[in-house]
């Protein structure tokens, strides 16, 4: 794992391309997903759209363009996402008489379409979900963790009342929580975000946060309570049963294509890609090794291996090509293929076959007749020594001990003195914006969230020594 914060771009950058994962286009900000990289989406949205459906929800699609003044009736929502905002002004040579944004989020252009679909409790809840692209023209773009252009799924949902809307908000939380965790291997923190770090226009946000392996952290998925804000700005209203007119509840809740950065940057190795094998484009890799041309038995066992493997359902390879086994091995370690399967001349006379799993550092030998099973086996340790491996990161690189700015001021020296990674801290706020702001300003340290199960509680805020009303983990983020 990497230590030295100014080689982990680099290293990102070079690992996505040798990977064949993405290429830049001429628009800035943008990225063509080549297939493996949208394979790996790919299978986040399926596992994601699989629990949607299970709880409820149906996908929809709502309009790219957004009319400027949808934007204008929640002044939050605007002053949130302005800087941020491309603009269509021109249109078959005519400019048009109103702006029309190209999508940030899609509470406005939805807010105005459910104030019309909806009349009367018997209409809700409404459980809408999209899958989409977004735009938000960043200052710094990295691809697939902050992109001008990304895809993403933004859940859309309106309630008879708080209560519900609440649980639902937390639901998806849930979920996504579950998605990272479980197919990802990826272990997150959930918890409420800070008043300045919400979502705009929203009463509370929620999120799930991941430390990569250079110490900094990715919001990983969000959900929104967002009250009746929007649906007083777009008069989203209904007939309850005692035959009144009241404003629904609604939320909001979404992830995007930065898990597949974040897999990237959480699991990769010097080698290259090292991928969980439930999201993996190929899962195995089967190579013929020695003079395999001229004994046709291997490939009859490997073709044979093949068809089993896919009888099973598993994303699997056979490399034939005339490249040496030292350049094939190289190739799909860095593609992060989770297990590699050598088959040789000697191999078939003793009945068994070389495994090698793309996280370990040895070869194992295996019997032939019990291949199928013994593959199927290492797909699954992968999965959790991958989990268990970057938690035990996280907990090393994540500090309990810092109580005061000026400690954490002396924590940032040190690491960069010894050029270690400043991880994570957890922290007292005594829940002051300006406390938090000098924080961030000082030490480039935004809090990530109140987490709803800390390690532990702290008393007194990091800045002002009053005390702590939340105990909050901050770091250096994507």
């Amino acid at each position: 794992m990497y230590q030295k914060t100014s080689d982990f771009s680099k290293w990102y950058i070079d690992t996505i391309q040798k990977a064949d994962l993405m290429d830049y286009t001429p628009v800035r900000g943008c990225i063509a997903f080549k297939p493996d990289g949208y394979e790996l989406w790919e299978h986040i949205q399926e596992e994601m759209d699989k629990r949607f459906k299970e709880t409820g929800h149906r996908n929809a699609y709502f309009p790219m363009l957004i009319p400027e003044s949808f934007f204008q009736k929640e002044k939050d929502h605007i002053e949130g996402f302005s800087p941020e905002l491309p603009w269509v002004t021109e249109a078959a040579g005519e400019k048009l008489e109103e702006r029309l944004a190209l999508r940030p989020t899609s509470e406005t252009m939805i807010g105005h379409l459910y104030s019309n679909w909806i009349k009367s409790y018997r209409d809700l809840p409404v459980l809408i979900n999209q899958w989409a692209n977004v735009f938000r023209w960043e200052k710094k773009t990295l691809p697939f963790i902050r992109t001008s252009e990304f895809l993403w799924q933004e859940g859309h949902t309106a309630h008879v009342d708080e209560e519900e809307a609440r649980k639902e908000t937390m639901q998806m939380l849930t979920i996504y929580k579950e998605v990272v965790e479980e197919l990802l291997a990826i272990p997150v923190y959930d918890g409420q975000k800070t008043r300045s770090e919400r979502f705009a226009g929203a009463v509370d946000t929620y999120s799930i946060e991941a430390m990569m392996q250079d110490g900094k952290a990715v919001q990983a998925g969000t959900s929104h309570y967002l009250g009746t804000k929007f649906a007083e700005a777009f008069d989203i209203k209904y007939l309850n049963k005692e035959n009144k007119h009241t404003y629904v509840h609604t939320t909001s809740w979404g992830t995007s294509t930065r898990l597949i950065g974040s897999v990237i940057m959480v699991h990769g190795d010097e080698k290259g890609l090292v991928l969980p094998p439930k999201i993996a484009p190929t899962q195995v890799v089967l190579i013929p090794v020695g003079p395999w041309k001229k004994n046709p038995a291997i490939m009859e066992k490997l073709n044979e291996i093949f068809a089993a493997l896919k009888a099973k359902g598993a994303r699997v390879r056979l490399d034939d090509s005339d490249q040496s086994p030292g350049y094939k091995f190289n190739e799909w370690e860095l593609k992060g293929v989770p297990v590699r399967i050598e088959l040789g001349p000697r191999d078939l006379e003793k009945n068994h076959a070389l495994m090698k799993a793309r996280d370990e550092g040895e070869k194992i030998s295996i019997p032939l007749e019990s291949i199928i099973e013994s593959i199927e086996k290492e797909l699954e340790t992968m999965h959790t020594r991958l989990f268990e491996k970057a938690k035990a990161f996280r907990t090393e690189n994540s500090h309990t001990h810092i109580d005061s700015l000026k400690q954490l001021k002396q924590h940032l020296g040190e690491s960069e003195q010894n050029e270690t990674i400043p991880g994570w801290i957890l922290a007292g706020w005594c829940g002051d914006n300006i406390c938090e702001e000098n924080v961030k300003e000082q030490t480039k340290f935004t809090t990530r969230n109140i987490p709803f199960n800390p390690p532990i509680t702290k008393h007194t805020c990091i800045h002002c020594g009053k005390e702590a009303k939340h105990t909050v983990w901050f770091a250096r983020a994507y």
